[in-house]
């Protein structure tokens, strides 16, 4: 992760000493996205995980995720989740992402909370800043366009 950290970072930088003005620049959208001069801002990733509660029947289980699904909608409408998908079965445990859309760890931490399946460690998250795309804004609104069936 590091890795692909520094690399995207070179190639920014490396990128900047040749940057030149963008002729379809929008200022009041960048405005709006909260893009700095580069069209990025800082978001907080977080990487769920299968967490240590290994007792909850499939009840409960079945319970906190739907909670989980109902967080998820509630905070991509309040415009605070960016972007939220599972990972396909994999050795790591990782179950899935969220890109938050503040510039702290403990706002983030603050609405990872607010998640019942993490309230009841059935998932544990992971956190950590972003610098990416302000683009990234608009995945919510982008994708109630395209699908044919909610969530």
């Amino acid at each position: 992760m590091k890795n692909i950290f520094y690399t995207l970072l070179t190639l920014m930088f490396c990128a900047s000493s040749h940057a030149q003005n963008n002729s379809s620049f929008d200022e009041k959208l960048a405005n709006e996205l909260g893009a700095d001069d580069y069209g990025m801002k800082t978001y907080v990733f977080c990487i769920l995980k299968t967490g240590k509660n290994t007792t909850a029947s499939d009840l409960e289980k079945q319970k906190f995720f739907e909670g989980h699904m109902k967080n998820i909608n509630k905070l991509a409408s309040e415009k605070k989740l960016v972007v939220a998908g599972p990972f396909m079965k994999n050795e790591r445990n990782y179950r899935g992402i969220f890109i938050f859309n503040c510039s702290t760890i403990e706002e983030a931490q603050e609405l990872v909370n607010s998640d019942p399946a993490v309230k009841e460690n059935l998932l544990e998250a992971e956190l950590t800043p972003l610098y990416c795309s302000a683009a990234l804004m608009k995945t919510n609104e982008i994708h109630n366009i395209i699908s044919k069936i909610k969530l």
